[in-house]
């Protein structure tokens, strides 16, 4: 019979919870979602994509993802292994003032989520265009990985990337 692995019944649990916001709850509207296996290095990554009902100028990603070492160290069942895999959150939003934005978005951010997570912002503007507004990924990684023992934590988990997605609105 077919043992799920850790990232398995994580993408299911979490991908449960997300629908339920969007079917159940009408809190957000899921607008894309990647569930791929990469056959050259032999990893795992899934992500959903949402937007807050009332506001689609600003989109989340939740992304889940597990490498070849990870996996074969639970299919192995390799002693002294932790398996576990990667959480990352994105955020995709448009901003004008660089300087200003991207400081304020990092002090909320380590507010919200304080030492649990890395930081990375990413600007682009498309070439053709006057650089007058660009889009900014913001990415956190969480900084440990994540097991089945925190299937209890990802309702407080997506209150937390609701609540930043509301802060970001502001």
């Amino acid at each position: 019979m077919y043992d799920p692995t850790v990232f398995d019944n994580l993408k299911v649990a979490i991908e449960n919870r997300v629908y339920d916001l969007d079917n159940l709850d009408r809190k957000i509207r899921i607008v894309n979602r990647k569930d791929q296996m990469d056959f050259a290095v032999l990893a795992r990554h899934f992500a959903i994509q949402f937007s807050l009902v009332q506001e689609s100028e600003l989109m989340a990603e939740v992304v889940l993802e597990a490498s070849l070492a990870e996996l074969a160290t639970e299919i192995l069942e390799t002693p002294g292994g932790n398996p576990g895999c990667v959480l990352k959150v994105r955020f995709l939003k448009t901003i004008e003032q660089v300087d200003r934005q991207c400081r304020a978005i990092e002090e909320t951010i380590q507010a919200i989520w304080e030492e649990d997570v890395l930081l990375h912002q990413t600007l682009s503007f498309s070439y053709k265009d006057e650089a007058t507004t660009y889009a900014n990924q913001i990415e956190l990684t969480f900084k440990t990985k994540i097991t089945e023992e925190h299937m209890n934590a990802l309702d407080d988990f997506l209150d937390h990337v609701l609540g930043t997605m509301q802060v970001l609105l502001d």
